[in-house]
């Protein structure tokens, strides 16, 4: 028996736990509660994808007519070819079987549908990638294949990380999501409830809580809890996550409540706590009787939102480790849907999830939710808890990578984490999202590189710096090539969200920013990126103040979400005709395909020439300023002791004793040569500056070491030998 029972719903990530209810687990284990937790999304994907299931579905959709487009007809008649290697295919892609990836590479294992017809450029990705990369792209387009049947002749609301993602889109009423849930449930949402049901009768929960993240949990979440309600009616149901958090502020709706009986919003420990302790407890006795944290439920058939108690929210540092126990952490199914090694990072592989700071440090961007907690609330962790934190994770899982899943990771932060990673001698692998601002610079991303950082993802939004600073980004054009630049010379790929149609933004600036991104592309300063439309969010600076940005929004009524406004853009532009054509260039541009085609060719309709200088990000690249170094600066050296070699070289009839220092690195060895006096100080200077020592120097401590035997400290900082050293591993950060 367990008194919660945590559940993400269908669908978010096959390959690994969205990590809501293991921060929830991990919480609840601080306070002595007991929680259960599942991904139904992982556990009905698993019973739903097999022979067994499928194969009635498939002879159903053929007695009833509906089967209809060409696709779908050559896969049912393909129908055995796709079945009987079904189960070997998801044993694959869960990492065992290994060896059958030679078997999916050729082309006679899988059969082939509309989803293969991408494949005629794949060589550029997976020559880089490697033959088990390349059948997992195969057997994930297998998979797709099977999807697009499912949709049009089974289920129309699937797809493998939502489901009817539509129904929760911008519905500011809830009479289209009633009216679904007044149908018979869909074949997968009986196959969820049976599985949830079993769980149910298991562990017997008072309190089942669903962490909604998406528009595309939304519908089963509503439907596991309406089934809940009929068969259970004395469990109680709360709803939390990103849905409520940034949909349901103004719900005013009271059916919702027939479903569940609490919407909770922000932070979810201290109101799943006080809600526990009112379920559990519900007397007058208690001393958190009816005091609720930001919680919405029904009284005499009126939605109220009860923020009576009086406590502060948990520090981030009280809140404990994230608990994975429960979860299928074997089960998971790696899927690469994009023939690109950056952008596979977010479906292939078991990624533990973290979070460095709560919020964002920056909180300035126009476009987004800044007014809400989870964006303005900033709160940073102490490295030395997040490692921690990664180390007994690691201990739990057997899984030694990491997505810091941050709004922006903080640049000191990740500075501060790099070096305790280094420090305790483990290894792992790690990326994260980041804003691309001037502290990036080369020796910072040399550390985060050796700390196992192997990729970012961060906003470029508008190759415009007029639309950067509109924006408030906070960032130049210049500024961002010069950025990504440093990352990829360090090891590490990059990302770029893009956006197009922001309010006031021309034909020309669309234009000259895809020439902008051309760019980046070409000279591989960026691995990967994704256009998307801007959207006006009832919770951004442009939401709160419209006027100010030359749109008018058009507001309607609003009783269940309310986020996304449409709006007429002043500018009278139809951004969406850019859509296909941007999203098929950076197609092409993540193959390195396609950079020699003027920028008329992507689409169907005329646009003008890019004013764009057609070596401008080169150029960028070359305008290094000279940057003086501050006395706090932290000097770290990465590497380790020299082999010390003395010889004596003729200099004004002196022979001077010199020495030369042989370094060897993982790539390569290097040397250093200097006089013996400087050298003896130099190698011992190295061993107090290594990464492995309790206290880091500054750049002033340096110089007033140096100074003690020395004259003219900044003669030496700028000679060859310390320029080389400089280059393999001694940091100025």
């Amino acid at each position: 028996m367990k008194d919660l029972l945590l559940i993400t719903p269908p669908f978010t990530q096959l390959n690994t736990p969205y990590p809501a209810t293991v921060y929830l687990k991990g919480f609840l284990n601080t306070r002595q509660i007991s929680s259960f937790q599942i991904d139904l999304g992982l556990e009905v994907f698993l019973k739903f994808f097999s022979k067994k299931r499928l194969e009635p579905l498939f002879e159903n959709a053929f007695r009833h007519n509906k089967i209809v487009s060409e696709n779908s007809r050559r896969i049912y008649s393909l129908k055995n070819e796709y079945l009987n290697p079904l189960a070997e295919v998801i044993v694959f892609l869960q990492g065992n079987n290994q060896t059958l990836a030679r078997q999916i590479c050729t082309e006679s294992f899988l059969p082939q549908a509309s989803r293969f017809n991408e494949t005629e450029d794949m060589e550029w990705a997976f020559g880089a990638m490697g033959i088990q990369d390349k059948a997992k792209h195969l057997a994930t387009l297998f998979l797709e294949d099977l999807s697009d049947f499912i949709v049009e002749c089974i289920d129309e609301h699937f797809g493998f990380s939502r489901y009817a993602e539509r129904l929760g889109t911008s519905a500011n009423s809830f009479d289209e999501l009633h009216g679904h849930l007044q149908k018979e449930p869909t074949y997968i949402e009986q196959l969820t409830w049976k599985i949830l049901e079993k769980q149910i009768k298991t562990k017997r929960p008072k309190l089942v809580c669903f962490s909604v993240p998406f528009p595309g949990n939304l519908t089963s979440a509503f439907r596991c809890a309406q089934l809940i309600k009929a068969k259970y009616p004395h469990i109680k149901t709360v709803m939390g996550g990103g849905y409520p958090n940034t949909e349901l502020r103004s719900i005013t709706d009271e059916r919702v409540f027939n479903f569940f009986d609490y919407i909770t919003l922000d932070d979810g420990e201290l109101p799943l706590e006080l809600l526990i302790s009112n379920t559990l407890n519900p007397r007058a006795e208690n001393p958190h009787f009816n005091l609720l944290k930001r919680t919405f439920l029904r009284v005499d058939g009126q939605v109220v939102y009860n923020d009576a108690s009086s406590r502060p929210d948990y520090k981030q540092s009280e809140l404990g480790v994230p608990d994975y126990t429960d979860l299928l952490l074997d089960q998971y199914v790696s899927v690469i849907e994009v023939a690109n090694p950056m952008h596979s990072l977010w479906s292939d592989g078991r990624w533990n999830k973290l979070t460095m700071a709560h919020g964002c440090y920056w909180a300035k961007c126009t476009f987004c939710d800044t007014t809400l907690d989870y964006i303005k609330a900033y709160e940073p962790i102490a490295a030395k808890l997040l490692v921690d934190r990664m180390e007994q994770i690691i201990a739990q899982t057997g899984e030694k990578g990491f997505h810091f899943v941050d709004e922006a990771a903080p640049p000191t932060l990740m500075r501060a984490l790099a070096i305790e990673i280094i420090r305790r001698k483990i290894t792992v692998s790690w990326w994260t999202n980041v804003r691309f601002e001037k502290s990036y610079t080369r020796d910072l991303c040399t550390l985060l590189q050796s700390s196992g950082c192997i990729a970012v993802s961060g906003g470029l939004e508008v190759a415009s710096d007029r639309l950067l600073a509109l924006i408030n980004k906070g960032v130049t054009v210049e500024q961002v090539a010069q950025v990504t630049r440093n990352f990829t010379d360090a090891g590490i790929m990059v990302h770029a969200y893009l956006m197009y149609g922001f309010p006031t933004q021309t034909i020309q600036e669309t234009v000259d920013s895809l020439e902008m991104v051309r760019q980046l592309f070409k000279l591989g300063i960026i691995r990967s990126g994704f256009w998307h439309q801007f959207a006006l969010t009832a919770h951004s600076p442009v939401g709160q103040h419209p006027s100010d940005y030359g749109i008018v929004p058009h507001y309607q009524k609003i009783t269940f979400a309310n986020n996304d406004v449409q709006f007429t853009d002043t500018t009278a532009i139809d951004h969406s005709r850019f859509s296909y054509g941007l999203r098929k260039s950076i197609f092409n541009f993540m193959q390195g395909i396609g950079f020699e085609l003027p920028l008329q060719k992507w689409f169907d309709f005329k646009v003008p020439k890019t004013r764009m200088n057609s070596h401008f990000i080169k150029d960028c690249l070359s305008h290094e300023t000279f940057v003086v170094i501050k006395p706090t600066a932290k000097i770290i050296w990465l590497g380790g002791n020299p082999v010390l070699i003395t010889f004596k070289k003729h200099i004004n009839n002196e022979n001077i004793q010199m020495v030369s220092m042989i370094f060897h690195g993982k790539k390569k060895s290097f040397e250093v040569v200097l006089d013996e006096t400087r050298s003896r100080w130099l190698v011992g200077f190295l061993e107090k500056a290594s990464i492995y020592q309790s206290e880091i120097l500054t750049f002033a401590e340096m110089k007033s070491d140096y100074e003690r035997q020395f004259d003219n400290f900044e003669l030496f900082w700028y000679s060859k030998p310390m320029d080389i050293l400089r280059g393999n591993g001694l940091l100025v950060l």
